[in-house]
């Protein structure tokens, strides 16, 4: 134990060391096992896709804020132009990658989301368990709260009080990621944000790259808000289907780069796991976590 160490354990009256016993007791797999075990919380069966198939597919067929098999895509961005339809008709405007198979958004929106605006993200993998998601994230992220808390009205150094709340963020997002990727839920997006002059521009890139199987799984675009002034830029999110998987993620990183999307007027774009978006780990979030996995600035593989 180094100095910093002896100063930090040296006079407390052992509730830091409770809690980061509590924490290294928190395991991924068991805490999974025992939510499924648990007859009060029930998992929905899913149905399989069968493999090999050659037909296109479409988990928002049906969805009216959504383009459709059926529709070329000159007609689905003449249809729904996120620069003028409004927020009051739709959540956001989706196009998939109709190469990829995904769950139907009917039957996920049925089943497995919770929490205000979930049913809002990407196309999800079969068996995806959103809820066993919410839940143990957020009994995660609380117990890292407690310890946070505790922490900060300790009579320690500065120095010792930082590196150790980083240490504790950090132990919470490796947990919530390892917990999320085992519970299947993978899928993450990097986000570009544009202003409404460029959004039908820059949109139609997006969905046209989208389409063609050059991007990821699906994308999704921010529309009209009902009072403009509240957000001056809109959001365009692009996914992937697995966060772990850098060298997909920078697969797509680099195609949005190729098609001049990415660091426009200097600004760097940000990658972000849906599981984070479900538990509500978004800026300026109370356990002071940062909200993204990536940044266009790092490295990936090639």
């Amino acid at each position: 134990m180094d100095s910093d160490e002896s100063d930090f354990y040296g006079e407390d009256d052992g509730i830091v060391p409770e809690l980061e016993e509590r924490i290294a007791r928190f395991d991924v797999d068991e805490w999974a096992e025992g939510y499924r075990l648990n007859p009060a919380r029930p998992r929905k069966s899913a149905t399989r896709v069968a493999d090999g198939s050659s037909h296109l597919h479409n988990p928002y067929a049906g969805v009216p804020y959504a383009w459709q098999l059926t529709e070329t895509l000159d007609d689905f961005l003449a249809r729904l132009p996120p620069a003028t339809t409004s927020q009051a008709d739709v959540p956001w405007i989706y196009i998939c990658n109709p190469y990829l198979p995904g769950v139907p958004k009917a039957e996920r929106d049925g089943a497995q989301h919770t929490g205000e605006g979930n049913g809002d993200e990407g196309p999800i993998q079969r068996e995806s368990d959103i809820r066993l998601v919410v839940e143990a994230g957020m009994e995660r992220l609380q117990l890292a709260r407690s310890f946070l808390e505790e922490l900060s009205s300790m009579n320690k150094s500065k120095a010792v009080v930082e590196r150790e709340a980083t240490k504790a963020r950090q132990h919470a997002v490796s947990d919530i990621l390892d917990l999320a990727h085992a519970a299947k839920v993978r899928a993450g997006k990097w986000m570009i944000f544009c202003t409404t002059r460029e959004v039908d521009e820059v949109w139609e890139i997006v969905a046209r790259a989208t389409a063609a199987n050059q991007l990821g799984t699906a994308a999704k675009v921010a529309p009209k808000p009902v009072e403009e002034i509240i957000r001056k830029d809109r959001l365009i999110c692009v996914y992937t289907s697995d966060f772990k998987d850098k060298a997909d993620v920078g697969r797509v990183l680099k195609k949005l780069r190729e098609l001049k999307l990415v660091e426009a007027k200097g600004r760097a774009v940000y990658y972000k796991p849906d599981a984070f978006t479900y538990i509500g780990i978004g800026y300026g979030n109370p356990w002071g976590i940062k909200a993204s996995l990536y940044s266009s600035w790092d490295k990936f593989p090639n």
